[in-house]
């Protein structure tokens, strides 16, 4: 694993070499745009909507549409507002992680500690795993400055980038009216959710679609046909009560196969 960034965490005067890995990879299939006609790859143009003739990578500027008309920045007003490149990632205070809201969470990084950094480093691991406390402040990766939570898990510390508060669209915008749940119902939910507890593990969820596509890809590049999956379709009640009812009620146990007697002699 290659770092991709390297600093120190800072925490009242403590100063800790660190270095940063990415803690996601990603498991996307890469697929090529082609024409159908002979599988020959597809290239975009750059083409000015006015002229229809492509432009020159030297000659595209970038542009900010205000009230209808476009503000041209330059690298040098790029430069002016790029925040300052420090190499520290700055804890500011400690809180409980139940008062981060898992919606404010981006991106996922670990961090190891860099030579003569191994001592502080698992001070801090401990210190936070003993008070369950994350440890919020910034970081500027990429020339740009995020919000952060460090925490302790699994022996080391992880680093999540969060979002700003403007980046987090305001659900008022969905939610229109409120429908009031009736007592039976709403017993039967809690009922249904307590029945269906258990522990969290993500190693039970496999990516399945992707596993399958992979699977038909060498198929069919073997020449072999693959028969699409026959869907099962289960009968739903419309009426909500009757869909608790039925998710409530036991499954029903097949009936136990008779013993055969031995015929007499």
């Amino acid at each position: 694993m290659r770092a991709i960034w390297s600093g120190a965490i800072g925490f009242g005067l403590v100063n800790i070499p660190v270095k940063l890995f990415s803690a996601v990879n990603e498991s996307r299939l890469g697929f090529d745009m082609l024409d159908k006609k002979d599988h020959s790859h597809i290239k975009y143009k750059r083409v000015n909507e006015n002229t229809g003739k492509e432009v020159a990578w030297n000659n595209i500027v970038k542009g900010y549409d205000v009230n209808g008309k476009y503000v041209v920045l330059n690298d040098a007003d790029f430069e002016k507002a790029l925040p300052e490149k420090t190499k520290t990632i700055t804890l500011e205070t400690f809180v409980h992680p139940g008062e981060i809201d898992v919606i404010l969470y981006d991106g996922a990084y670990y961090l190891q500690p860099a030579k003569g950094g191994e001592r502080a480093y698992a001070l801090l691991e401990e210190t936070l795993r003993k008070t369950n406390k994350t440890g919020i402040g910034t970081f500027v990766l990429r020339n740009k400055e995020r919000p952060v939570s460090l925490r302790a898990a699994n022996g080391i510390l992880i680093l999540h980038t969060l979002r700003f508060i403007n980046e987090i669209r305001n659900p008022s915008e969905l939610i229109k009216t409120k429908t009031s749940v009736k007592r039976n119902e709403l017993t039967m939910a809690v009922n249904l959710v307590e029945n269906m507890g258990g522990k969290f593990d993500i190693r039970n969820y496999k990516d399945i679609y992707t596993l399958k596509l992979m699977k038909f890809i060498k198929a069919k590049a073997t020449g072999k046909k693959i028969a699409a999956p026959k869907k099962e379709t289960k009968s739903i009640p419309n009426d909500l009560i009757a869909q608790l009812e039925q998710s409530l009620s036991p499954a029903k146990k097949a009936p136990a196969k008779k013993k055969r007697t031995p015929a007499k002699k």
